[in-house]
């Protein structure tokens, strides 16, 4: 989501435009109508992780950590 808000007013709100920005939202500003400047967050907010999320998505086979044939062996060695 973004806002677009005119020179005048991101000087005299800038607190409340960084605010905006922290909470996720892009600020444009604008000279005469013209966008000339984003204010964006440096790093994206990371949600947090919750364990056990994949339980049951996610299948391994047997034989994951078996040696592979020698075709594919003799392609990946020549």
């Amino acid at each position: 989501m973004s806002i677009t808000v005119g020179a005048s007013e991101a000087r005299s709100h800038l607190g409340e435009l960084l605010d905006k920005v922290e909470a996720g939202v892009d600020v444009i500003i604008a000279r005469k109508g013209e966008p000339f400047a984003k204010l964006v967050p440096i790093r994206p907010r990371v949600r947090k992780r919750s364990l056990g999320s994949a339980r049951g998505k996610i299948k391994v086979a047997e034989d994951f950590d078996a040696p592979l044939p020698d075709d594919i062996l003799n392609e990946f060695y020549k």
